[in-house]
């Protein structure tokens, strides 16, 4: 299958810069007590149902992969650049790494208890996430959640912003919230803070979701908590 110009370039760009990246942000979880506390959540959440292991989708030089799997779940990173991979695997060798790409996940239907996209949507083209979220719905297993972080803004429609590294888009967590819920997907709970000091000055945010138990147009009767005796 031919590759997108999208996606070659998102590749480039990130095999160009991989080991700045790595330099910069492999230890950036340390000055996130916010995200530390979602990703905690998330993992909790995965272990509780068990239904297979977390794939770290666009994990990068695989920093969250190895902070996910030291909370528990059994994680492996997948990201599109092939220079992002190689670090990760030398910086991890104890976890497993793949090339590949969200919008064609080389896995099997239902086989993931967890997917983690940590701001790995962020350049993907508006038009092309509902089938990226189509995607995840497919690997993941009935009951399965999905923690997304993105860049948050307050227009309803997507706002491009010059990163960096190449084109990206903000959302605002509505307007994500409602591609998700076409999707299939449940909200379990969202996070949005202000940028620190020294962090693009965008809103960072955080949404949790789940896969339901029962197929679509099926009632989901499963209780989300019991707090009584």
């Amino acid at each position: 299958m031919t590759e997108s110009p999208v996606l070659h370039d998102i590749r480039a760009a990130y095999d160009a810069v991989a080991p700045l990246y790595a330099e910069l942000f492999s230890n950036v979880l340390e000055t996130l007590p916010m995200e530390r506390a979602m990703l905690a959540a998330f993992a909790e959440l995965v272990q509780a149902h068990n239904a297979g292991p977390v794939a770290d989708i666009g994990c990068g030089p695989g920093h969250v992969t190895a902070h996910m799997h030291a909370l528990g779940p059994t994680t492996f990173g997948i990201d599109l650049s092939a220079e992002m991979i190689a670090l990760a695997r030398r910086a991890h060798p104890d976890l497993r790494f793949d090339e590949g790409s969200m919008t064609a996940l080389d896995l099997a239907d239902e086989v993931l208890g967890g997917i983690l996209a940590f701001y790995s949507i962020i350049h993907t083209p508006p038009r092309q996430l509902p089938a990226v979220f189509t995607e995840f719905q497919r690997v993941l297993a009935p009951g399965g959640h999905l923690l997304l972080g993105f860049f948050a803004g307050d227009n309803p429609l997507p706002q491009e912003f010059d990163h960096k590294v190449t084109l990206a888009y903000r959302w605002s967590s509505d307007s994500l919230a409602e591609l998700l819920r076409q999707a299939g997907f449940v909200e379990v709970g969202r996070l949005q803070r202000e940028p620190h000091q020294d962090e693009r000055q965008f809103p960072q945010a955080q949404l949790l979701v789940r896969k339901p138990l029962a197929p679509p147009g099926a009632a989901d009767t499963r209780p989300e908590h019991d707090t009584g005796p």
